[in-house]
C-alpha cells in the first residue's frame, strides 16, 4: 500500500542524506521525496512517499523516530489529508499541435508559462492522478522534458505536524 509520511528534522547538513541512507540501508524504496525549511528555519519538513505493507511503513516510522535530527514522524495516509505535485512540461508546440497544446493545458486547468517559436513550457500542480492523465492524454511525441517535483502533503483539519 502507498503511505505518504511526513517528518520534521533538524535543519542541518547531513540530515537528509541520513533519512536517505536509512531507507536504503533497510531495502525500503523511496517513490517521493521532498524536503523544504518550514516556517521556523531551524527546522524542515520532509515529505516521503513510499510503498509497503502497514509493518513494513510502521518498521520505516520506527527507525526514523530513532535518528537523532528527526523530531517527528506522522503517516499522513493514515487519516484525511491533502496532498499535491507540480510537474513542469515542455512540449513541442508548432502548427496545428500549438492550438492542441494550450486546450489541452486549459482542460487540465494548467498555465503555460513560457513560450517560444516551437515550445510551451506548461506548468501543472495537482494530484499525482491528474498529472499522470495529462501525460496520457497528450501525444508522447510533442513531449521534449517533465520535471515533476514529487507530493507534498499536509493533514486536514487539527491534524498538525508540529512540536
Amino acid at each position: 500500500m502507498r503511505h505518504v509520511i511526513s517528518l520534521l528534522l533538524e535543519n542541518e547538513a547531513g540530515a537528509l542524506s541520513r533519512v536517505s541512507n536509512m531507507f536504503s540501508a533497510r531495502g525500503y524504496n523511496i517513490e517521493s521525496l521532498t524536503v523544504a525549511p518550514t516556517e521556523d528555519p531551524s527546522m524542515s519538513r520532509m515529505t516521503i512517499v513510499s510503498i509497503g505493507s502497514d509493518d513494513v511503513i510502521e518498521q520505516i516510522t520506527k527507525q526514523l523516530n530513532k535518528l537523532v535530527e528527526v523530531v517527528k514522524v506522522v503517516d499522513l495516509s493514515e487519516a484525511a489529508h491533502i496532498e499535491r505535485e507540480l510537474m513542469l512540461i515542455k512540449v513541442r508546440a508548432t502548427g496545428k499541435d500549438r492550438e492542441e497544446m494550450k486546450r489541452m493545458a486549459d482542460i487540465f486547468r494548467g498555465r503555460i508559462i513560457d513560450v517560444t517559436e516551437s515550445t510551451y513550457v506548461i506548468e501543472l500542480t495537482g494530484a499525482a492522478t491528474k498529472l499522470d492523465s495529462f501525460l496520457e492524454a497528450i501525444d508522447k511525441s510533442l513531449i521534449l522534458e517533465t520535471v515533476r517535483t514529487g507530493v507534498s502533503g499536509i493533514g486536514r483539519g487539527d491534524r498538525i505536524l508540529r512540536i
